[in-house]
C-alpha cells in the first residue's frame, strides 16, 4: 500500500489568530519551570515582554536569546545548562527555523549522558528529554513539524541533522500574527526555502500519496499567499503561508527532501549565508537537472501555481530581487563541497540520481 511506513505528527496544534497568547497555559501543562528559546527580533517587537507577563509569579521561566547565524553544537551544550539551572520541565523555541532547531535539540538532548556531536554522528540516544513547543514566527522552515534539528559542527565543519522521534513538538503554535514584524527580506527567504520543500518533496522518490497530499497543498498555499504576504502582510496571507510551510514539514518528514538541501547545508557550513536564501538560488538549477525524471509531476505543479513551474519561481525571484550572493565569492572547498553533497540524506530523495556532474553544474549556475 502507497502509505508511509510511519508517521509522526506534533500531538497538539493550535491554528488560529491571537493564538500567541495561549502560550503560557500551554507550557505550564508540562509544568512551572521551562525556558524560553528566541531570538532578537522578539525582543525589538516586545512581544517577549508580552508572552513573559503571560506567566504567573510562582513560574520559574528563563529566556535565552539567539544572536545570528545558524545554531551550533557547542550552542546546545549551552542552552541545556541553562535550561538546568532553572531545573526546566519544558522548552520552547519561538523564532524562525534556527530558534526552533536549537530548541528542539535542547529539548532532545536535556538528559542526554553524550556530547550533542556523538548523537549527531549516529550514536543511540536512549535518554528521555523534556516536552519541546514551536511558535514559528517565519514561514519557511517546518521545523516544527519534523523530528530533526539542522545544527553546524563548527569543528568538523559540517552542518547535518540531529534526528530523533522524541524530538517531535509536543505542541505547536501557528499564529500568522507573530509574523507582522518580518522584515521583507527575511520573509521573502524563509518563504521561498517553504516552497522548494513543498516541491522537493513532492518530487522526492520516496514520496506517497500522502506526502504529496501535503506537499501540494504546500505548493498552492505558498503559491497562493508568498507575495500579499511579503508585501502587503495581510493576516489572511500570513495564516496561510504559515500553514503552507507547515504542511511542507509534515510533507518531507515522510519523504525527506532533494539535492537544493543537499547542496544547501555544505554550502551553510561554508559561508555566512541565509539558508532560504541559498536554498533560492538553488532552485532553479533544481528544477532543470529533475525535470525529466520528474514525469507528470512538472505538469501537476505547473497547474497548481496557474502557469510553467520553472517560469513562475524565476518571477517569483525576480520579484523579491533575488539574485546568486555567489557571484562575487570565491568557490572554496569545491571536492568538499561535492563529495559532501552527494553523501546526503537529502540528496538520496532526489527523483534523479545525483552524480559529480549534477553538483558541478549547480555550483557553475550559482558561482
Amino acid at each position: 500500500m502507497d502509505f508511509p511506513q510511519e508517521v509522526l505528527f506534533p500531538q497538539k496544534t493550535i491554528f488560529r489568530k491571537g493564538a500567541a497568547s495561549e502560550i503560557s497555559r500551554e507550557c505550564l501543562e508540562f509544568g512551572s519551570r521551562g525556558l524560553i528559546i528566541h531570538g532578537r527580533s522578539l525582543e525589538k517587537n516586545k512581544k517577549k515582554e508580552e508572552i513573559l507577563n503571560q506567566f504567573p509569579a510562582a513560574a520559574k521561566v528563563k529566556t535565552f536569546c539567539r544572536v545570528s547565524g545558524e545554531p551550533t553544537l557547542d550552542e546546545i551544550i549551552r542552552v541545556i545548562e541553562t535550561a538546568k539551572i532553572v531545573k526546566a520541565e519544558w522548552i520552547i523555541g519561538i523564532g524562525g527555523g534556527s530558534v526552533l532547531d536549537l530548541a528542539k535539540a535542547a529539548a532532545g538532548l536535556f538528559n542526554a549522558k553524550e556530547r550533542p556531536a556523538f548523537y549527531q554522528e549516529g550514536g543511540e540516544l536512549k535518554e528521555k528529554g523534556i516536552p519541546f513547543i514551536a511558535v514559528p514566527t517565519t514561514a519557511g522552515s517546518g521545523s516544527e513539524a519534523t523530528i530533526n534539528s539542522v545544527i553546524i559542527n563548527k569543528q568538523k565543519g559540517v552542518k547535518l541533522s540531529l534526528r530523533n522521534k522524541s524530538f517531535l513538538a509536543r505542541k505547536v503554535i501557528l499564529d500568522g500574527q507573530l509574523l507582522k514584524s518580518l522584515p521583507f527580506l527575511a520573509m521573502s527567504y524563509a518563504a521561498m526555502d517553504a516552497f522548494v520543500q513543498g516541491y522537493e518533496s513532492f518530487i522526492s522518490k520516496n514520496a506517497t500519496w500522502f506526502s504529496e497530499t501535503f506537499a501540494l497543498k504546500a505548493i498552492k498555499l505558498i503559491n497562493q499567499n508568498i507575495l500579499p504576504a511579503c508585501e502587503s502582510k495581510t493576516e489572511e496571507s500570513l495564516s496561510s503561508l504559515l500553514l503552507g510551510s507547515y504542511f511542507a514539514g509534515i510533507a518531507f518528514s515522510c519523504s525527506r527532501l532533494g539535492v537544493i538541501h543537499g547542496i544547501a547545508h555544505s554550502l551553510g557550513s561554508l559561508y555566512d549565508l541565509a539558508h532560504g536564501l541559498i536554498c533560492s538560488v538553488c532552485f532553479v538549477p533544481s528544477i532543470k537537472i529533475n525535470k525529466a525524471a520528474m514525469g507528470k509531476k512538472y505538469e501537476i505543479m505547473s497547474n497548481a501555481v496557474g502557469m510553467d513551474f520553472l517560469e513562475r519561481i524565476e518571477m517569483l525571484l525576480a520579484a523579491f530581487k533575488i539574485a546568486s550572493p555567489f557571484k562575487e565569492r570565491e568557490l572554496r572547498d569545491k571536492t568538499k563541497i561535492v563529495q559532501t553533497t552527494l553523501k546526503s540524506g537529502s540528496t538520496a530523495a532526489n527523483p534523479k540520481q545525483i552524480n559529480a556532474v549534477d553538483v558541478e553544474f549547480m555550483l557553475k549556475e550559482i558561482f
